[in-house]
């Protein structure tokens, strides 16, 4: 049995190679492997002793040789390439240890490997006779099963060529990617196609399969972008079931929205609760037990079997808190501590207790249908509260842009129609995913009630009538914020100022859909 060995990784190099020697497997390696190799005094051949050429062009040609590709694509069963090695004198390769250069950690012509996808893909290619390893985890469960009996299984080299596959298929999307943003050469994309390229080539690798997709009868999994870390990838569960996929979904929104909750209020804590997607509640205060209780109590209601999302520390006075209140699906936090886990743990059995890094950016966002995909860049809300417009007589106080600013941004990650309206820090009333501006606008100010009277309230669209406004100020909101745009914006203007209320425009919409 021959392996060809080369390696970018090095990881578990030297104690696989002793495994495979160890088990009367000939090595044959290349470039800095065969010197990793030669270090820790493995036997083995390099490969210009096989091809009887070396290594040129600074390295960029080592492998690309009959010696070594017919070596791995020769077809067993076939007696006529079985002669063809014969007569040329070639050993056939039975197993290939390839990772590739590592593009994606500093993009370049130079890390846009050539030999390793091909052979790589060679090996794959030629999986009924070939084994090929694309990464290191893949080591201990191939050289077992070398050591147990002396070669691997149809179906070992039929999941390992499909990994290989899928391998180069994201190096090469990585590529791809890098030269969308101008690579180095040429012209530079415009604008519109640095954000949507005429292709998109995106390889996701399956990190989880969850409990079960949007309904119990649907399987579902979280993929994450190969050769990306998302944020996700450092949550620790520490209680609780298995997590779901609207687990996950609403979880995501819930940590997202926290981060972005006190931006505008430095110094102050967020707790954010989320259900379908959409807040229930949401409060910046100066302490995140004064956040919470803040937040549930603008709807305790609809806080049953949601989401909770504390933007730091969970500690015990806060557990304490929230296990006297109804039960939570998810309970996210910075970290939690050990009084906090021990008191979540005991009255909250089924709930998933999460410790999470911050999110990454959200990048491009895709949805797909049928064979259709959408495709758009990241909603940011680009425009700072000292960039709006105020368009009435009346102008606000600091603490109305305080509120305003949080009506905003919690109206902005809420599905579309959205009314949201605040009060010293806290979402007290939210109207979502109505097709009627103004029956979203009097779910928020019923949902609200007294807490309406001297609020600020934010709408994610123009208001296309002054009914929607009129909703609101009838309930005591004194100001708002809303993109404008509309042809009756004067109409909407002038009620505002008939309401001697304070009116904001960003000159942004933020539907969520």
């Amino acid at each position: 049995m021959r392996a060809l060995l080369s390696v970018w990784d090095k990881t578990g190099l030297v104690e696989f190679a002793t495994g495979l020697h160890a088990n009367g497997v000939e090595l044959v390696a290349s470039g800095g492997t065969a010197r990793a190799l030669a270090d820790a005094q493995i036997p083995h051949l390099d490969v210009a002793d096989v091809t009887g050429f070396p290594e040129m062009l600074g390295g960029r040609v080592k492998t690309l040789h009959p010696r070594i590709h017919a070596g791995i694509l020769a077809d067993r069963s076939k007696a006529e390439h079985l002669d063809a090695l014969s007569e040329h004198d070639i050993t056939a390769i039975d197993l290939v240890v390839c990772n590739l250069y590592p593009f994606s950690s500093d993009p370049s012509v130079e890390l846009i490997d050539i030999g390793g996808p091909s052979m790589v893909r060679a090996a794959a290619k030629n999986h009924e006779h070939v084994g090929v390893l694309t990464s290191p985890t893949q080591y201990d469960e191939v050289l077992l099963e070398i050591v147990a009996s002396g070669s691997l299984s149809d179906a070992t080299r039929h999941n390992l060529a499909r990994a290989a596959f899928a391998h180069t298929a994201a190096y090469d999307a990585q590529i791809v990617q890098w030269l969308d943003r101008g690579g180095t050469i040429g012209d530079q994309p415009s604008d519109v196609d640095r954000v949507i390229p005429s292709t998109l080539h995106l390889t996701l690798e399956r990190a989880d399969v969850v409990r079960y997709g949007e309904n119990p009868h649907q399987i579902g999994a979280r993929y994450r972008v190969a050769g990306t870390t998302p944020w996700w990838d450092g949550v620790i569960k520490h209680a609780g079931a298995a997590l779901s996929y609207l687990n996950l979904f609403d979880a995501d929104a819930a940590w997202r929205l926290v981060h972005e909750l006190a931006l505008d209020v430095p110094g102050q804590k967020a707790v954010a609760i989320i259900k379908h997607a959409n807040a229930s509640g949401a409060a910046v205060a100066a302490t995140y037990t004064d956040a919470f209780a803040k937040a549930l109590a603008a709807d305790a209601q609809s806080a049953f079997g949601g989401i909770i999302a504390v933007g730091g520390v969970l500690d015990a006075s806060l557990a304490t808190l929230i296990a006297e209140g109804p039960q939570a699906d998810v309970i996210i936090a910075s970290s939690i501590d050990e009084d906090a886990l021990e008191i979540l743990v005991k009255r909250r059995k089924a709930t998933r207790l999460l410790s999470a890094p911050s999110p990454e950016p959200l990048g491009l966002s895709v949805r797909t249908f049928g064979d259709t995909a959408l495709v758009q860049n990241a909603d940011e809300l680009r425009v700072p509260v000292g960039e709006w417009k105020c368009v009435t007589k009346a102008l606000p106080s600091e603490q109305q842009l305080q509120d305003l600013s949080i009506a905003w941004r919690v109206c902005a990650r809420t599905t579309s129609n959205a009314i949201v309206i605040a009060r010293d820090g806290v979402a007290v009333g939210i109207g979502a995913g109505q097709q009627s501006r103004v029956v979203a606008a009097g779910i928020a100010t019923s949902k609200a009630g007294e807490f309406a009277i001297g609020a600020a309230a934010a709408s994610d669209a123009f208001f296309p009538f002054a009914d929607g406004l009129e909703s609101l100020t009838s309930a005591g909101v004194t100001s708002v914020v809303q993109p404008g745009g509309s042809v009756r914006d004067q109409e909407v203007i002038d009620a505002a100022n008939d309401a001697k209320i304070v009116m904001m425009l960003t000159g942004e919409r933020h539907f969520r859909h």
